[in-house]
């Protein structure tokens, strides 16, 4: 996200533009730090849940400002007003599902699941636009990524339906559902930084295949400890984590 004030502006203006665009940076460098270090930690310990508050707060900054500030670039990007909405979303969710005792069911989970819906519908229409517009007309938004997100928002809408027919989600489907929308969030805010804003690292890393590797290693991680939550469940890793969970304070 690039903020053009002409220098013509009132230094209002000029101020206010460099200051969001200065949040908006520092929260998705803390969001990306924190989520990584979360991801490393032992479940459940101290540093884990640090990391995950700073997480938490940060993302949801760099998810509104990017969401709130698109529409009125100087080329309107909608694609990234979707991706912060379905962030914030993801990470609201996430949340929300260890800090209440019934893992986000009730209102919340159709609240969730309305959001999502939007969410799917919004992208599918903007994808196919991008899909029938000439290239010049395109917001810098790459085609598949409307659809990508459009899927995985229909995944999510799914789980939130689910949570509320069942009325709350418990166990090993409550820290399933906590883990794999942290970890989406943060592979988003991953592949906004490392591959969507190259310019910011030394000539010989932009397009370099080394840019993929967070990408890679944050879906690594997720698969990871998927498997160890639902496949492990005598082992200390997934006893551990439903341990935090059920202390998690309300």
């Amino acid at each position: 996200m690039i903020l053009e004030v002409g220098n013509d502006s009132p230094w209002l203006v000029r101020s206010g533009a460099a200051l969001i665009l200065s949040l908006h940076i520092t929260a998705g460098f803390v969001g990306i730090a924190s989520g990584a270090v979360a991801l490393i930690a032992r479940k459940g310990s101290p540093l884990h849940r640090r990391a995950g508050n700073w997480f938490f707060v940060s993302m949801l900054a760099m998810s509104a400002i990017g969401a709130i500030v698109s529409p009125f670039l100087p080329r309107p990007n909608w694609g990234n007003v979707v991706g912060g909405i379905f962030t914030f979303y993801l990470v609201a969710t996430s949340w929300v599902t260890v800090r209440r005792a019934d893992g986000g069911g009730g209102s919340a989970a159709i609240g969730a699941f309305l959001t999502a819906l939007v969410v799917v519908a919004t992208d599918l229409t903007l994808g196919i636009r991008a899909a029938n517009a000439a290239p010049g007309a395109l917001d810098g938004t790459p085609l598949p990524a409307y659809f990508v997100f459009a899927t995985a928002a229909a995944l999510a809408a799914a789980g939130d339906l689910r949570v509320f027919l069942g009325r709350g989600v418990q166990g090993t489907a409550r820290i399933t559902r906590h883990l794999w929308r942290m970890c989406v969030a943060l592979l988003i805010a991953a592949f906004s930084f490392f591959l969507g804003q190259p310019q910011v690292f030394p000539k010989f890393l932009q397009g370099s295949p080394l840019l993929f590797l967070p990408e890679i290693a944050i879906v690594g991680s997720l698969v990871f400890w998927l498997i160890r939550v639902r496949f492990v469940k005598s082992g200390a890793p997934a006893a551990a984590s439903q341990v935090a969970l059920a202390r998690e304070p309300r």
